[in-house]
């Protein structure tokens, strides 16, 4: 199964403030993802993470990211670079890379970039996009705007563009699968 996630900005005390998520404290927000992730995810699942892994140190982040269960994909975000400088590090996910196009089952395709593109490749054809970046924000709001312009030049094509910030309410920092992000937001 392939699960999506973003913006887990593991250690990052800014994001419990910023982003109005629901923890105390950082360590435990980062219990609570690695719990419910580990409760969601088997080690024969796919999980794409979309950028904006952790504010910690390498250390720190390998120890976190080794007790996640599942093979581990990153689509870099604009605060992964130091961490990513570490050959560790880089060793936690089978792929790294800055954008990707993903086919299911010969008939579904998910571009999957850090992020928002509007006119994302085949928008206009079915295709999904997930992104993260712009969190739950004013810019969010901006990309739903944009979007909802988009689908206006092209009535009869359906504009599939999903927010998988772990804050979203349909995500709620566990992975999730594209049924499950579509469900959420109908």
């Amino acid at each position: 199964m392939n699960y999506f996630i973003s913006d887990l900005h593991l250690g990052h005390k800014n994001c419990l403030k910023f982003d109005n998520r629901p923890f105390n404290t950082i360590e435990e927000q980062d219990d609570f993802i690695i719990q419910n992730w580990n409760k969601t995810i088997t080690n024969l699942d796919d999980v794409y993470i979309l950028g904006d892994i952790s504010w910690y140190d390498a250390n720190k982040t390998i120890d976190i990211f080794s007790r996640l269960n599942g093979r581990l994909h990153l689509i870099k975000g604009n605060h992964d670079g130091k961490l990513l400088k570490n050959k560790s590090v880089r060793g936690l996910f089978i792929e790294i890379c800055d954008y990707r196009e993903l086919y299911i089952d010969n008939k579904t395709a998910i571009v999957l970039s850090h992020y928002p593109i509007n006119c994302y490749k085949n928008h206009n054809h079915g295709w999904y996009h997930l992104y993260g970046h712009v969190h739950n924000s004013k810019e969010w709001e901006l990309v739903m705007e944009m979007g909802d312009k988009v689908e206006a030049l092209f009535p009869e094509a359906s504009y599939n563009m999903y927010n998988v910030g772990c804050m979203m309410d349909y995500i709620g920092y566990i992975p999730r699968t594209l049924d499950e992000i579509i469900n959420a937001n109908k």
